[in-house]
């Protein structure tokens, strides 16, 4: 017989305190980044002597920051359009069509998941190397968009399986064509799940480091990038400004889809 949470008692208090130190330890090191942002001393050193905003000051008035934020943020979009609508296209086929080998293609959209992804760099970089597509914006969005379709795919799938096709083919049977119910009634209904695969696409973008190491050329280098750089080259606060500010943007993410996924299921 299961034990409910109701009846633990004691064994309560014991899984609260596992809890909390799992998340003070994923925790901690983010806020201890945020206070170096805002020490005054040249180096990151904690705890700080006083505090200043210099360093977000000198971030925004440095050119190689600004436009490698802006270069992330730009991929980030593209790719997490192109995914989604990769990622629609993929679910379709996969839930709603009836071919030979289904099972081998799902496998086949979940492989950049398991590779590793230095193995992927290298094979992606190789290969662009080749087809003249190192370095530039484009190929930055494709290899991006490899990396991120697997997670839009699963969250666009497991909505879609979800989903009851009756109502889609109740709305073709009262005169709708099946584009049109389609738009009008299944995107709707698998909309929390396309909000998943739109946030897990530009997140995973918004971060991904390693790829972009070797998909950088000395004019277009995303943020990450620039930050790994500056940790081999300096240890000034004003990279705990930029890793701030990576995390702050992703935390509001986060945030606003959470509204928005609650907004929508009211």
């Amino acid at each position: 017989m299961l034990l409910s949470y109701d009846r633990m008692g004691s064994l309560k208090v014991f899984l609260w305190a596992i809890t909390l130190l799992i998340c003070l330890f994923l925790i901690v090191p983010i806020l201890f980044i945020g206070a170096l942002s805002f020490g005054s001393s040249p180096w990151l050193i904690f705890p700080p002597p006083s505090w200043t905003i210099k360093w977000y000051q000198q971030f925004f008035s440095e050119p190689r920051w600004i436009n490698a934020a802006t270069t992330s943020f730009q991929i980030a979009v593209v790719v997490m359009v192109s995914s989604v609508l990769l990622g629609l296209s993929a679910s379709f086929s996969i839930v709603r069509g009836t071919f030979p080998g289904k099972f081998l293609l799902r496998t086949l959209f979940m492989t950049p998941m398991i590779l590793p992804v230095v193995v992927f760099s290298v094979a992606i970089y190789m290969l662009f190397l080749r087809i003249g597509l190192g370095g530039t914006f484009i190929g930055f969005v494709i290899a991006h968009t490899i990396l991120a379709f697997p997670f839009a795919f699963i969250s666009i799938t497991n909505s879609l399986e979800r989903f009851d096709k009756s109502i889609e083919d109740a709305a073709i049977l009262c005169g709708a064509s099946p584009i049109q119910a389609v738009i009008k009634i299944t995107l709707p209904s698998i909309r929390l799940g396309i909000l998943s695969a739109a946030l897990f696409s530009f997140l995973i973008s918004w971060d991904e480091v390693v790829v972009a190491i070797f998909m950088a050329s000395p004019t277009l280098q995303t943020l990450p990038v620039v930050i790994w750089g500056a940790l081999r080259q300096e240890l000034t606060p004003t990279i705990a400004a930029a890793s701030s500010l990576l995390v702050l943007l992703t935390l509001a993410l986060i945030v606003f889809a959470g509204v928005f996924r609650k907004s929508l299921t009211r």
